[in-house]
């Protein structure tokens, strides 16, 4: 891999280049799907860790997730969180864990098989990054290791980028119609759709999504959904 492909990871100026760069780094290495995550443990008593994602996950799927048990089953998430060494998962590994319904709920998404890696931080923090795709991996174990080298190499380089970029400083205030606007959108439907079932016009409909592109920081609507759900707000 390009040290270029890195850099442009590292030295990411903003939330939009950061995905990007690990959207066109996954490319690179014939994944379509890349997700990262920043898991900051807080020591007080009762307090939860805090997930602080960035990738292409598909809004569809998000949508899906009801269950925040779920990840609690998830051999490769409780993998990532307890163990620095890289994982590769299958369906295989979800039987294995007693958890094959998440794979056969995961797996229409594209996360049918992909590596996990995960970097230590300071102050009880974690970056995990994983990659998926639908198609088998690499037989040949030389293209295998060099494919799981060059993601915890990403790794490494993302981590600044994480810590400066995905951790909010504070949450925009955004009005109950955009958070409303929001919700519909993380359920697939379209402006006219919502517009519909707002009764307001699909003219005002994407004039408050633009609102939402400013006070979020973020380019698309999907970018909107994820960047929410990031924050908190839906």
């Amino acid at each position: 891999m390009s040290l270029q492909r890195y850099e442009q990871v590292s030295q990411a100026a903003d939330l939009t280049s950061f995905r990007q760069g690990l959207i066109d780094f996954a490319n690179d290495l014939d994944f379509g799907l890349v997700s990262g995550v920043l898991a900051i443990e807080r020591r007080s008593p009762g307090a939860k860790t805090e997930y602080f994602s960035i990738g292409n996950t598909p809004a569809e799927f998000l949508a899906a997730q009801i269950d925040p048990g779920n990840a609690k089953r998830d051999p490769v998430h409780r993998h990532v969180m307890s163990n620095a060494a890289p994982l590769i998962y299958d369906q295989s590994l979800y039987v294995k864990a007693q958890a094959g319904d998440l794979w056969e709920m995961q797996a229409p998404f594209g996360y049918r098989t992909g590596l996990a890696v995960s970097v230590h931080m300071p102050g009880y923090r974690r970056f995990l990054l994983g990659v998926d795709r639908h198609q088998n991996l690499p037989s040949d174990p030389i293209k295998l290791n060099r494919m799981m080298a060059d993601l915890q190499l990403l790794a490494v380089h993302a981590q600044d980028a994480a810590d400066r970029l995905l951790v909010p400083t504070t949450k925009p205030n955004l009005p109950a119609r955009q958070l409303e606007i929001l919700k519909l959108t993380m359920e697939g439907k379209s402006a006219w759709v919502v517009g519909s079932l707002l009764g307001i016009s699909e003219n005002t409909v994407n004039y408050h999504m633009k609102q939402l592109f400013k006070a979020l920081d973020v380019s698309t609507k999907h970018q909107a959904v994820l960047k929410a759900m990031e924050l908190g707000l839906i």
